[in-house]
């Protein structure tokens, strides 16, 4: 273990799936804010069959040039050391597809962006909340959600846990208890071996808190289930955004340390 935690940031986007800059452009940010070691993970290449109208993962016929501007990144900006991996959706029978299109990265971020066909986090599209009400609609995102934990589709750590509550402070807020819920995910998380990442991005994105908020990463911390860290940019401005103080909100939470995975597919466990 090592006794001092640089800052890291497992979880990046590029335009090449809903992102706005390239891989080289989001190490340069890095670098800047001293940032050791950056994912790369844009949003593996979905099925058209079944979201033909989605538009931001990277199409197939861009995988090859992804991994080839991963390694130039890696040349240009040899500060940083990048970790080439992806966000991969969940859905049903997806295992195939994640194993194909995936290849040759060595970090997969596991995220449940879809219950069914609706959509989760889209601000264009809130029929998952609209048609079922905010606390059903959590419960079917936390049973999508362990499903995806009990796939044997190879997840190293699970994006945003709690990404339901996106629209919590526009009208799509839970009224009922969700302890049970978060108690089911977090035996979940431990029983399937997975990581839980601690996201700045609902700090970013005017939640007041962080993925996953406090009770949740409590009963994470509880549950021994471990964690990695990123801020979820999808722009150099983000890079990095607000990762130490990721770091002492998992320390109030209880958690002592996080892990950090290499661009060799090590792991490296770094106290906080």
């Amino acid at each position: 273990m090592d006794p001092k935690a640089p800052i890291v940031d497992t979880h990046t986007h590029t335009r090449r799936s809903d992102g706005v800059a390239s891989v080289i452009e989001n190490a340069q940010a890095a670098h800047r804010r001293g940032c050791k070691v950056m994912c790369a993970t844009d949003h593996l290449t979905i099925s058209r069959e079944l979201f033909p109208e989605d538009d931001y993962h990277v199409p197939e016929d861009e995988l090859g040039a992804l991994a080839e501007e991963t390694e130039v990144a890696r040349a240009e900006v040899p500060e940083v050391e990048i970790v080439r991996g992806f966000e991969c959706d969940w859905y049903e029978g997806c295992e195939a597809d994640v194993r194909r299109w995936s290849a040759g990265a060595t970090f997969l971020l596991g995220a449940v962006h879809y219950v069914g066909s609706q959509a989760v986090d889209d601000p264009d599209d809130k029929s998952l909340y609209e048609g079922h009400g905010a606390n059903e609609a959590w419960r079917r995102y936390a049973d999508a959600w362990c499903r995806a934990c009990e796939s044997p589709a190879s997840f190293d750590s699970m994006a945003h846990p709690d990404l339901a509550m996106r629209f919590s402070r526009e009208g799509c807020h839970v009224t009922c208890d969700l302890t049970g819920v978060f108690r089911q995910m977090a035996e979940c998380a431990h029983d399937t071996g997975r990581h839980v990442e601690v996201s700045t991005a609902a700090l970013r994105k005017g939640l007041g808190t962080f993925y996953p908020n406090h009770e949740l990463l409590v009963m994470f911390r509880e549950a021994e289930v471990p964690i990695t860290v990123g801020s979820d940019a999808h722009g150099p401005q983000d890079v990095a955004w607000g990762i130490e103080r990721a770091y002492a909100y998992a320390f109030s939470a209880g958690y002592e340390s996080f892990d950090c995975p290499r661009a060799d597919g090590s792991w490296t466990t770094f106290e906080l």
